[in-house]
């Protein structure tokens, strides 16, 4: 069994595969404010950021950068329908939008709105099916947010 983990270490590594390693932040602290702190993409947002090494401080006095989620909005739309007049189609829309600035009121990510969508094909005769599919897309989306915010934040310098 040892060989068999040793040899995919092995071909993983010659191959130029690397775990994801954290995110060099430009900064330590961080206030983050948010309408909805209990959605969540906030509790991923806080998850991510910890394991990124930024210390979450509850006061914004305490932050050397202070990240404003403004609002984080989930919808569905019909994308298209068949000829019976049932839905084929559905489009997921994920929008947050947030900006990052530090106590002297220095924007580090100036007002940005960040979206993710998602086509998916719908059968109402696949009903849990679907709406497990749906379940994982929007898991999907927020994860993918998370990590673009994140990866932006890491690239974050004051303007």
């Amino acid at each position: 069994m040892r060989f068999f983990l040793l040899l995919t270490a092995l071909l993983l590594a010659g191959c130029g595969f690397h775990l994801r390693s954290p995110v060099v932040m430009p900064f330590d602290t961080l206030h983050l404010k948010a309408t909805n702190p209990g959605t969540l993409f906030i509790l991923d947002l806080r998850r991510s950021l910890k394991v990124n090494n930024i210390t979450l401080v509850d006061e914004v006095d305490e932050a050397d950068v202070v990240l404003d989620v403004v609002f984080e909005t989930a919808d569905k739309q019909v994308l298209s329908l068949g000829v019976d007049g049932r839905v084929n189609e559905f489009r997921l829309n994920y929008r947050v939008s947030l900006r990052a600035y530090d106590l002297k009121q220095q924007d580090w990510l100036p007002a940005e709105e960040f979206t993710q969508r998602r086509d998916f094909s719908y059968d109402d005769t696949q009903i849990f099916a679907k709406e497990a599919e749906e379940v994982l897309l929007q898991k999907n989306m927020r994860t993918d947010m998370v990590q673009q915010i994140i990866r932006r934040l890491g690239n974050a310098r004051p303007q």
